[in-house]
């Protein structure tokens, strides 16, 4: 292995990191360990900072750059390991445009290398990973030796004889090197590990420990633990967890104890009979204990293989595939030809399988499953892109568990098929498969070629583009959909710029549509793609109407939230559309097929809300660092959003302050008029002044609020059944002194003070955030003396009030009054003191001081009630809700969802289609049918589903009367309601509704002139009398009797 060439950083022109902002030097270096927080912040939050550093350390040898070698190279460099070598011998051929997004037509006429083409875009992806090339021989006559400087080793394409040689030597070195092997061929995909005798992996899931509140503790052999209020506390019998805080049994705390679960919300702990009997209070958290995984290398797993099983309505599938797979291996080590589609090809394959299958399955009897291999054979050396993405995501993950010892490795195999792709297309011709000479050749010799017209002719709305819709963009670049001269468009809505995966640099900061329609345009220059601004919502129906609707194919959804989807979801339904939906979370996936008339929808289900935190547990009661975080965000929003808009809003609307003031003395009640004068009254005009503001903050909220806790509730008060007021999840609060040493408290001066800054317009210095500048400012003020309340509000059921709407006392009005005219009468109402300027919450931007005020307010509080403080990365994550992310999983969700598409696109049936969960930590892979459409009965042996629309056509005078009788004649059923949205047309025990039947429907809907149609709820006559109305479908009601324009 002497002919590689590097290929540094440096040298690359472009970066990922350039999507975001200009290029400047990297700064994440091995030496420093700093994390750039602008491209790594998503995935920060999946790995954490150590294994991130681990990472950092690592180099990879990748050999093997068709489609599944340059995914996984993809995403290992975007995940930020140190260095990658890449290898490949072979030359680009119009074949690998099909199954590698980083080949161009150029790199195929001029017959560069592979390797060669494939380098630099690797290398554009993230300025700190080394990437470097080599295309020598990888052979049995090669000396292995220079895979020592390689802490983990991956093969693709490579022959079976030469993955065991590689596997033996890595797994003989001293510490072992870390060895993966991935193969497709065709519709099938595998996945081999072997990380060495004894592979340690310290936290086996990922999740985060909850400290979870304890209910009682008996004092018994052994000693039960019930949690509070029946929370599931999610442990497994053997786990160890940690107990704090625990009243009476004091000497539970600060011990780890193994657990043995009783039901989800109890377990054992062993014997607590001699300790002090428990009282009240204390949580416990569960202790994260490393894991030790063995390996067995894959000679010896060839015959005994440990395999993961995606899809249980298949258990076989994964031997059977293991079988056929290595048939294939063996054959084509035993005959030089490439023609793996003859009959003699099948009938040399079908023997070594049968063989194959006898020899690893010999107590389970798995079934020869002779279609799986005929389709294998036939599809052998073809390529689904999205199978390779799949699998490729779930093996780069395997990478990274590799290098870095974070999550539960596979064990020892992962085997993928996609046979329900091709399985309905046997009885075709073998010229459909036969090759054309263009780049979808690979795709063709699994689909077919009238298959891939289709895919061609396609149109297709994708909503959303950021990391799963770029990835989403990739499938279709390497699956032709949607070909200019085949009349196929995608079109890509982007609501905001998002880091994607594929990749060019934003100079002027475009939309992620138009940059990620320009990037699937050089992965495929065919491709037809129109890039939308316009958010898919109810205001823009006007343009996302139902023509649009009707003009696709397919909507795809790459959506983050909810309510997005369901909205998609709703249009989808109503147009008769299919929706292939997807999200990720972390390591965790899910997709779902949604197909008219045959799947129930999006909406079909729904999530349990989102538990909101009590208003008074954030106010007063804070137990746990998401209660602090959350009132810091809240805080931020009140003081710097809300509170500046409210402000503006009010002087825009009564621009003369003295008008103001008359209508004010004459008794007259304006919206929020307390609140401005409040604001107006203690405008700060000076950079001093907005630091005294933030001292006094610090007053209120960190000693004020504590000391009148305190004085309310003193520490041995009890509630009326005897039990103290503060025991957990209560927790009483310590008063926290002013110390300006302390870096916390000066952050937090510093950042309000900023922040008020901000919004009045005042200006500042970089010398006036200095330590001495503020120290020589707040030795000036004044803390008034404290008198504690007699108000304080502990029903945690209370919600927060809305102080602009509430009725305001005579004393406010007073006091609003006063401050109004006393500023009058300083002159302190002038245009600019009548303005302010909101903040809107940016996390990302580390010099604006919005995260040093929710950082340090919030473990300012937590510090107060005995909490232990967030650092700044989970503060981050909880405040700006983020999402995280990582490339192998929506890397994968995306190839899954592509697969699917293709179903949907060939007509297949329900059988053939799959929806999918994942979590690549553990990790667990689970294909599920999806839900079938229900029906329901309405009577009478007259069913309706989700996707049914009744239709009456009618004409300018058609009343609703002959709007009744035509659902009645063309139904058979008796329509006893009709409503328009949220307007009732028609309810019989309305007074005056029953003239309306004389009505005609043009002047009860009033319609748009451009509105063809409109959907009608409607509900019929129950079968007994006092029976509730029956519902139905919804009744499309057409303007004109051929349903045009009227």
């Amino acid at each position: 292995m002497t002919d590689s060439v590097c290929f540094s950083n440096q040298e690359a022109s472009l970066s990922l990191r350039h999507l975001l902002s200009p290029p400047s030097p990297p700064t994440m270096a091995t030496d420093s360990m700093e994390i750039d927080d602008s491209l790594y912040s998503r995935q920060r939050y999946v790995l954490g900072d150590s294994a991130m550093h681990q990472m950092a350390q690592s180099s990879v040898f990748l050999s093997g750059m068709g489609g599944m070698g340059v995914e996984i190279a993809k995403n290992i460099v975007l995940a930020g390991v140190k260095a990658v070598t890449l290898h490949d011998t072979k030359q680009c051929e119009t074949w690998d445009l099909g199954s590698n997004f980083f080949i161009r037509k150029e790199d195929v006429l001029s017959q560069r290398r592979r390797v060669e083409a494939v380098c630099p875009h690797v290398a554009e992806l993230n300025p700190y990973v080394h990437v470097d090339m080599s295309f020598s021989a990888l052979d049995d006559n090669t000396d292995l030796g220079f895979l020592r400087r390689y802490q983990c080793v991956i093969l693709t394409e490579a022959r079976l004889s030469l993955q065991k040689r590689v596997n033996e030597f890595c797994h003989s070195q001293q510490p072992p090197i870390r060895f993966i092997s991935c193969d497709v061929y065709g519709i099938c995909a595998r996945v081999f590990c072997d990380f060495g005798e004894e592979f340690e992996v310290f936290d086996p899931t990922g999740e985060e420990p909850k400290e979870v509140f304890i209910q009682s503790i008996t004092q018994d052999n052994p000693g039960m633990v019930t949690c509070m209020d029946n929370q599931p506390h999610g442990l497994q019998t053997g786990q160890s967890v940690v107990f704090r805080e625990v009243g009476g049994m004091v000497e539970l705390n600060g011990t780890s104890r193994q657990v043995s679960v009783l039901s989800s919300h109890s377990f054992a702990i062993g014997d607590t009979s001699q300790l002090q009997p428990y009282t009240h209070g204390g949580f416990f958290v569960m202790v994260k204990t490393p894991k030790m995984y063995r390996f067995e290398t894959l000679e010896r797993q060839l015959c005994e293989p440990r395999v993961l099983t995606p899809d249980f309505s298949k258990p076989e599938a994964p031997l059977q595939i293991h079988a056929g797979m290595l048939a294939l291996d063996t054959f084509q080590e035993q005959h030089t030809t490439h023609c793996l589609t003859n009959d003699c090809m099948h009938t040399g394959v079908i023997t070594l399988y049968s063989l194959f299958l006898s020899s690893v399955t010999p107590s389970s009897q798995a079934s020869v499953n002779t279609e799986l291999v005929r389709c294998l054979s036939r599809t052998a050396r073809g390529a689904l892109p999205p199978l390779a993405a799949a699998v490729g995501g779930l093996a780069s993950q395997e990478v990274l568990k590799a290098i870095t010892g974070k999550f539960a490795p596979l064990q020892q195999w992962f085997y993928l098929d996609a046979i329900e792709v091709v399985k309905p297309l046997q009885p075709l011709s073998a010229e459909e498969f036969s090759p054309r000479g263009d780049r979808y050749d690979g795709l063709r010799a699994c689909i077919g070629d009238s298959l891939c017209l289709q895919l061609h002719k396609l149109r297709v709305f994708m909503v959303g583009c950021g990391a799963i819709g770029c990835e989403m963009l990739k499938n279709f670049a390497l699956l032709g959909i949607g070909l200019a001269k085949s009349s196929g468009e995608v079109g890509i809505y982007s609501l905001c710029i998002y880091l994607s995966v594929h990749h060019r640099p934003r100079p002027h900061r475009k939309a992620t549509s138009y940059t990620a329609a320009e990037a699937t345009h050089d992965i495929n220059p065919d491709l037809q793609v129109e890039a939308h601004l316009n958010k898919v919502c109810p205001a823009t129906e006007n343009i996302y109407n139902d023509s649009f609707y009707s003009s696709l194919n397919i909507v795809v959804t790459a959506l983050d939230n909810v309510e997005a989807r369901r909205y998609v979801d709703s249009r989808c339904v109503s147009n008769q559309r299919p929706l292939l939906d997807s999200g990720t979370m972390g390591t965790k996936g899910h997709t779902e097929i949604i197909v008219p008339n045959l799947t129930e929808s999006y909406n079909s289900h729904r999530d349990p809300p989102e538990e909101e935190i009590p208003f008074c547990t954030l106010k007063s009661f804070p137990s746990v660092i998401e209660h602090t975080i959350q009132w810091a965000r809240d805080k931020f929003e009140s003081a710097f959003v809300h509170k500046p808009s409210m402000y503006n809003s009010f002087w825009q609307t009564h621009s003369s302050a003295e008008v103001v003031l008359q209508r004010m003395q004459a008794g007259e009640s304006l919206e929020g008029s307390f609140q401005v004068m409040k604001l107006l009254s203690r405008q700060p005009t000076q950079w001093e002044q907005c630091v005294a503001v933030a001292r006094l903050k610090f007053e209120k909220y960190f000693k004020r609020k504590a000391l009148q806790l305190l004085h309310s509730f003193p520490l041995d008060t009890r509630l009326k059944d005897g039990s103290l007021f503060w025991q957990s999840p209560k927790r009483p609060p310590t008063p926290l002194e002013f110390d300006l040493k302390d870096s916390l408290h000066f952050a937090f001066i510093v950042s309000t003070a900023r922040l008020f800054a901000g919004i009045y317009n005042i200006p500042y210095s970089e010398r006036d955030l200095s330590e001495e500048a503020i120290t020589r400012i707040l030795a000036d003020v004044k803390i008034p003396e404290y008198r504690p309340s007699e108000k304080v509000k502990t029903d945690e059921t209370a919600r927060k009030p809305d102080q602009i709407k509430m009725p305001l006392s005579s004393e406010e009005e007073r006091d609003a009054i006063t401050h109004l005219e006393q500023a009058i009468a300083t002159d302190r109402v002038t245009p600019e003191r009548l303005r302010m300027s909101p903040l809107q919450f940016e996390k990302d931007d580390d010099s604006n001081g919005h995260m040093d005020f929710v950082a340090s307010a919030s473990s300012l509080r937590a510090i107060m009630y005995s909490i232990e403080p967030a650092d700044r990365l989970k503060t981050k994550r909880i405040a700006g809700k983020i999402i995280p992310a990582i490339a192998t999983a929506t890397a994968a969700v995306a190839g899954l969802v592509a697969l699917e598409l293709i179903k949907v696109v060939g007509g297949f049936g329900f059988e053939s289609h799959k929806n999918c969960f994942f979590n690549l930590a553990i990790p667990v892979v689970v294909l599920t049918e999806p839900a079938a459409v229900k029906q329901t009965l309405i009577r009478n042996n007259i069913y309706y589903t989700i996707w049914d629309c009744w239709t009456v056509f009618g004409h300018e005078d058609f009343t609703l009367s002959d709007f009744m009788n035509a659902v009645r004649e063309k139904y058979g059923i008796e329509p006893t309601m009709v409503v328009h949205g949220v307007k009732m047309l028609y309810v019989p025990v309305m007074p005056g509704h029953s003239k309306r039947l004389k009505l005609t429907m043009h002047k009860l809907i009033k319609p748009s002139v451009d509105r063809r149609y409109v959907d009608l709820t409607v509900s019929f006559a129950p079968e007994a009398d006092g029976d509730e109305d029956l519902p139905g479908p919804p009744v499309r009601y057409y303007f004109s009797p051929d349903g045009e324009t009227p």
